[in-house]
This record gives structure tokens, C-alpha cells and sequence, in this order.
């Protein structure tokens, strides 16, 4: 996976550079998130492996599949990868645009796994503790497991916070244990 994730590098950045300098991040995380979307299809990903379609073929197919929601700037950056056989990279462009993205925006998307539905006040003291804790602004998702006995399972990137009950019984036992 590195080489996808190095050839995906300096289209990504520039995407972003442009995003950056038109104002337009919001915009742009959603087009390549379609186009990533669009290209993981397996219809269209056996349509990118073909040696039957030229690459004018494949990026006119690829802009016609996402419809109105390219403008021009997106379109060429799509024309641009056909010509040079990076389409199926759009997945992981999409991925390197969106760490940038929440590196510049000093954002972090958190997984809250809990046994059952949390209220406000509580989602909105975890958020606030974690913001401080993580020095970010939290975007957090709540999934309710059903496996845990309670507690909170806290998911930050690569992070993992286990305050569940088991991992607190766990902990004590190693403790117990040493």
C-alpha cells in the first residue's frame, strides 16, 4: 500500500493546495469522497482494468457516472488522472485530502462505542473532555455494542481509550496478578 499511497501523495496535496487557495475544502472533500465512492465500484472497477476502453473512455464514463456534482476544476483533475492511469487511485486521494483537511482544520473524528444510547449532557462532557484532552475540535459518532457491559470505548484515529468495564476488570486483574 505505500505505492498508492505514493503516487496518490502529490495529487492530493495539490487538490488541497487549490481547495485552500479557491475556498472551496468542503467542496472538494466531497467530490473526491464521490469520486472515491464512485471508482470502488466493482462495475467501474472492471471498467478501469479493462484494456478494451481507451482512457478518454474511462474518465468520459467516470465524469458521466458523477453528473453535475464535478465542476470544471474536478473534471480536469479527472482527465488528468486517465492520462496518466491513476483513476483507480481516487480512494486513497480522497483519504491523504482528507487528513489534510482535518490536520489544517486542527479536527479529529472520534468513534464512541457504547452498550446503550448515551444522552446530550453525557455525549456533550465526552466531547468536551476529549477536545481538551486531544487539543481538537471533536467530531464524534456514537455506536451503540451491544457486547460491552458499559462504559465507553473511545476511537481517535489511531488511538484507542478503553473505559469499558471489562477493560477496567481486566486491568485490575493484571494488577492482581503482578
Amino acid at each position: 500500500m505505500a505505492e498508492l499511497s505514493t503516487l496518490a501523495r502529490p495529487y492530493a496535496r495539490a487538490a488541497f493546495e487549490y481547495a485552500v487557495e479557491a475556498g472551496a475544502l468542503e467542496n472538494w472533500s466531497e467530490v473526491l469522497n464521490t469520486l472515491a465512492d464512485v471508482v470502488e465500484h466493482p462495475t467501474v472497477e472492471r471498467l478501469l482494468s479493462s484494456p478494451h476502453y481507451t482512457i478518454e473512455q474511462q474518465a468520459e464514463t467516470l465524469l458521466d457516472l458523477c453528473g453535475e456534482g464535478l465542476d470544471d476544476k474536478s473534471r480536469n483533475l479527472v482527465r488528468l488522472l486517465a492520462e496518466n492511469r491513476r483513476l483507480p487511485l481516487l480512494p486513497e486521494i480522497s483519504e491523504q485530502f482528507h487528513r489534510l483537511k482535518v490536520e489544517r482544520e486542527k479536527t479529529v473524528d472520534v468513534e464512541l462505542h457504547v452498550a446503550s444510547e448515551i444522552d446530550d449532557s453525557q455525549r456533550d462532557k465526552l466531547v468536551e473532555a476529549l477536545g481538551k484532552r486531544l487539543d481538537r475540535k471533536v467530531n464524534v459518532s456514537v455506536r451503540i455494542d451491544k457486547s460491552l457491559l458499559g462504559g465507553v470505548l473511545v476511537r481517535a484515529g489511531d488511538a484507542v481509550i478503553d473505559g469499558t468495564i471489562r477493560g477496567r476488570l481486566n486491568k485490575l486483574a493484571e494488577a492482581l496478578n503482578t
